[in-house]
């Protein structure tokens, strides 16, 4: 039941991030976070702490805050590990598991989803910390403005 609930979480975002993110004519996605903005990470069943790590470790230029009256933004999401199953390992020799995790960047004032991001591992060698770092280097990359 939690798995399903999961993957449908997963798709939904999927779906919701195919909608909602603005594409300008080169193809890749307007910046649409300005630089320095304060940032509420909400709970997300434990990945938001490996999201948090990964934003001060990838020097994302915003600021977290741990009071959501206190941001203009708001990132959530969801995240699912799949440990690597027998058939996996006697056959691939892999003992790496499946990640997939989904963030969106709300604007708290207009309820306007500003980012979305979504990605899936095959074969993580650090499970969580790895999609987290993942989803943390293309928020600073494609989502938040430059000075």
């Amino acid at each position: 039941m939690k798995r399903t609930f999961l993957k449908v979480m997963v798709a939904l975002f999927l779906f919701i991030s195919s909608l909602s993110v603005v594409v300008n004519g080169a193809g890749a996605q307007e910046p649409r976070i300005p630089h320095g903005a304060k940032v509420f990470v909400a709970p997300m069943q434990g990945f938001e702490a490996f999201l948090k790590t990964a934003i001060a470790k990838k020097k994302v230029p915003i600021e977290l805050v741990e009071d959501r009256s206190r941001a203009e933004f708001e990132i959530t999401g969801v995240a699912e590990s799949k440990k690597a199953g027998a058939a996996k390992k006697v056959i691939m020799g892999s003992w790496h598991s499946t990640e997939d995790a989904s963030i969106k960047v709300t604007d708290l004032k207009s309820g306007e989803v500003v980012y979305a991001y979504s990605v899936h591992e095959e074969n993580s060698n650090h499970g969580k910390q790895s999609s987290a770092e993942s989803c943390a280097k293309h928020l600073k990359d494609e989502g938040v403005k430059i000075k």
